[in-house]
């Protein structure tokens, strides 16, 4: 099929139904040719408001532009001077609702393909030796929770300014929900230790298997092992339930556990320390990019009829349209409209179904959604042997718990200043999930950068007093 001007330029994929039974990578990413005529589709606007949409503030022109006249090594110097983590932006990130909803071409055309372009300058920089150093300057080290998105890029950020960082990691390897919430098939792990080989070669260390709040206390970091300031990228990685009967039966499982398990503990293997048990029918609760990363890796682990269960329509779903193509094309059954009442048990103390009740739409509620209403006498079963639950996540309370003086939310989010991060703590900053709840990569990152950026003039203020 011929290139369009006024098309984005489609990303190739790999076919459906031989990746719906393996963990490699769906997205194929853009050739050479692919690359040129998509960033050959670029206005460079005067005002290039898709700059805007970016939470990392990308030069988006600027690196599309060296992509059309084939300087890549340019390219990857101005994505990477915003961003240290695009290889896993140009992979994850929700650039639809994001920099190319605010591209000027989507007033006639189809945006520009921002995030595609992203993640092949990413790839060619991966093909070549690398290009950063160890450049610290600065005699005040930092401290860094979490190896999340947002630790990643707040350690990145504050090593390009010249500062020694350590990040700590209650988990066995870093890159936090990058690591054990999204599979291999959209983040293969060798990206996301390539992004994290280039930030310790930058001088930042990383130090797994603490917990900070039971290892060591926050207040410690600060004044006993001598860090100047303290960044809180712990996540939201506490899991949520229903609360209906039959949630604590076998075979039942958050999204969190479940995707840990396999992402990150190998639990594919029979022979792994926990293994997952996958029965051939799997529902999974929810419809956000979480429950479609667990349907879709349960039919990669042999579930034969794999199911969402959400109790609105498509259209407030909370997934990446990208994603629900894929998951549709590898043969995922959809139950739209569709509320969980009961998770039944087969007598042995095992899932056996899912007692559910058809819905209808209604006026919008809270959160701004159509709110779904019980339709009378429409319970039935859905047959399952394994149910996931996959409606969202909070932060896990440790850490502010054994912290005082951190101010936290109803919901137990950090309290922090939107545009600095800093906490009701001096000195001690947070952002991403920890701060706003379970959202998206970018706006973790986005989080990070400016935390970093806002310690760096912390610290020069004080330096100069």
């Amino acid at each position: 099929m011929p290139l369009k001007r006024s098309e984005k330029t489609t990303m190739p994929v790999r076919e459906a139904l031989a990746r719906a039974h393996d963990f490699e990578e769906v997205n194929e990413g853009y050739s050479g040719f692919h690359a040129e005529f998509e960033a050959e589709r670029c206005l460079r606007c005067q005002d290039p408001v898709c700059v805007n949409g970016c939470p990392v503030s990308v030069p988006i022109p600027e690196f599309i532009h060296a992509v059309k006249v084939g300087d890549m090594a340019g390219a990857a110097k101005i994505l990477r001077s915003a961003n240290p983590l695009p290889a896993i932006c140009g992979r994850v990130c929700p650039q639809e609702s994001q920099c190319e909803a605010e591209c000027s071409m989507t007033l006639r055309f189809n945006p520009v393909a921002i995030g595609h372009l992203e993640r092949y300058v990413a790839d060619w920089e991966r093909s070549q030796p690398p290009s950063v150093s160890a450049k610290l300057t600065r005699k005040e080290k930092i401290a860094v929770i979490g190896a999340g998105p947002s630790g990643l890029v707040c350690a990145g950020e504050l090593a390009r300014l010249g500062y020694p960082v350590t990040i700590y990691e209650a988990l066995h390897a870093p890159g936090g929900v990058l690591r054990y919430g999204i599979p291999e098939f959209r983040l293969p792990k060798e990206v996301l230790d390539w992004e994290i080989g280039l930030l310790k070669a930058m001088g930042v260390e990383i130090i797994c298997n603490v917990i900070i709040g039971k290892t060591i206390t926050l207040d410690e970091l600060l004044n006993k092992l001598g860090y100047s300031a303290v960044f809180i990228g712990t996540g939201a990685g506490l899991p949520q339930f229903l609360g209906i009967p039959g949630e604590n039966l076998n075979g039942v499982m958050s999204a969190n556990e479940f995707l840990t398990r396999v992402n990150l503990m190998k639990g594919y293997d029979a022979d792994a320390d926990t293994p997952v048990h996958v029965g051939k029918t799997v529902a999974v609760i929810g419809a956000g990019n979480t429950a479609m990363d667990a349907v879709r890796t349960a039919m990669r682990m042999g579930a034969e009829r794999a199911m969402i269960v959400y109790r609105r329509s498509q259209k407030e779903m909370g997934a990446r349209v990208e994603e629900y193509h894929h998951a549709m094309e590898e043969g995922v059954e959809m139950n739209w409209l569709t509320n969980p009442l009961e998770i039944i048990d087969d007598g042995e103390g095992w899932v056996s179904g899912l007692r559910c009740q058809k819905m209808e739409l209604g006026e919008p509620d809270s959160s701004g959604r159509a709110r779904p209403i019980p339709i009378e006498g429409s319970e039935f079963v859905l047959p399952a042997e394994n149910v996931i639950l996959a409606i969202g996540t909070t932060p896990n309370p440790l850490l502010t718990r054994t912290t005082a003086g951190l101010s936290v939310n109803k919901k137990g989010c950090v309290l922090a200043d939107e545009k600095t991060g800093l906490t009701s703590k001096a000195l001690v900053y947070a952002g991403g999930d920890a701060v706003t709840g379970a959202a998206t990569v970018i706006l973790a990152a986005g989080a990070g950068k400016r935390a970093a950026h806002a310690v760096h003039e912390e610290l020069a203020k004080r330096t100069a007093q």
